[in-house]
């Protein structure tokens, strides 16, 4: 009797662990389901794909933001790198209209590199806490974008700078598939090899990973030069959406990123989670936002709804720590 008692408590400590790591996904599910019960057309093709086209930039911000997180720190830069490197590209590309598209994303991941580069070493090597280090961050990044364009954005993109964003293949936007292709290699370096798990080790225990041999300083260094250039990327993308290079580009989009990651899992203590469940809380926050245009709310309810789905996640997680 006793031990049929014991199965069915370890079955039902397997249960609620498996609902704990993959709950974002279910409710994403019940979402799409319960949307298009009360409005078909949220389900047509057009409309899903739009779904994903939106999430894409908030998505490849989300994962920079999780490497950072998964570290313990946390960039409250990335939307004005995005801006700064946006306007960069954009001048590049109307500097340069003959020029190869390759180099106004380089000229845009180079300013995310750099900023990276910079929160990186302060927080590192100085020891500023990484939000005010990164606040700092967000101020210079978004006064020198204003500085660069003297306040106004710049026109003038080629067609073929547009289509960077704006086309399709194979008949899905060509932002889904900049997505997939650093979800996969996120995913890859995160779980698979030396430097991932490192992340992982430091976000969880840092003196314990530097006593083992890790080199903290390098890594969180790392992490943050990563998320600088996912950022820069972003910028080349949003230039090409926008099809201008506007300072006051992705405005709160940092809260987005951080919004993408802690409901997909991301601990922010650091030492958890993973970049699928920060693409799933991206595609969830777009579906709200899409649900709350299909059935004609206002959108001012979508920041309240997702500050308290951030709060819920980051009060499930602080449970979970504290009964662990």
């Amino acid at each position: 009797m006793l031990k049929g008692r014991e199965i069915n408590q370890s079955t039902t400590k397997a249960i609620l662990n498996l609902l704990g790591k993959t709950g974002i996904f279910w409710a994403l599910v019940l979402l799409f389901v319960l949307l298009s019960f009360i409005k078909p057309e949220f389900m047509r093709m057009n409309n899903i794909l739009n779904i994903f086209k939106q999430a894409s930039i908030t998505s490849i911000l989300g994962i920079g933001m999780t490497f950072v997180l998964l570290s313990g720190g946390i960039d409250l830069s990335v939307g004005s790198v995005v801006a700064l490197s946006s306007v960069v590209a954009a001048y590049v590309g109307i500097a340069y209209p003959g020029a190869p598209l390759l180099l106004c994303f380089g000229a845009a991941i180079l300013v995310g590199l750099l900023c990276g580069l910079i929160n990186g070493a302060g927080i590192a090597w100085v020891g500023f806490p990484p939000f005010i280090m990164t606040l700092g961050m967000m101020g210079m990044a978004r006064g020198a974008a204003q500085v660069f364009t003297g306040g106004v954005p710049l026109f003038g993109v080629s067609s073929q700078f547009a289509k960077v964003s704006g086309g399709m293949t194979l008949g899905i936007p060509n932002l889904v598939y900049y997505m997939a292709v650093i979800f996969a290699v996120s995913y890859l370096v995160l779980r698979k090899t030396i430097f991932g798990r490192r992340v992982y080790a430091i976000g969880g225990n840092a003196d314990a990973a530097r006593l083992s041999g890790v080199n903290v300083k390098a890594h969180i260094l790392s992490v943050y030069m990563i998320c600088g250039a996912l950022a820069g990327f972003c910028g080349m993308l949003m230039a090409s959406r926008i099809t201008s290079g506007n300072p006051t580009a992705a405005s709160a989009y940092e809260m987005d990123a951080i919004a993408a990651a802690v409901i997909g899992g991301v601990s922010m203590t650091g030492g958890a989670g993973s970049v699928l469940g920060t693409i799933i809380g991206a595609v969830l926050l777009i579906t709200i936002q899409n649900g709350f245009d299909i059935l004609g709310i206002s959108p001012f309810y979508k920041t309240i709804v997702q500050g308290g789905i951030i709060v819920l996640a980051v009060f499930i997680d602080i449970k979970s720590k504290s009964k662990k």
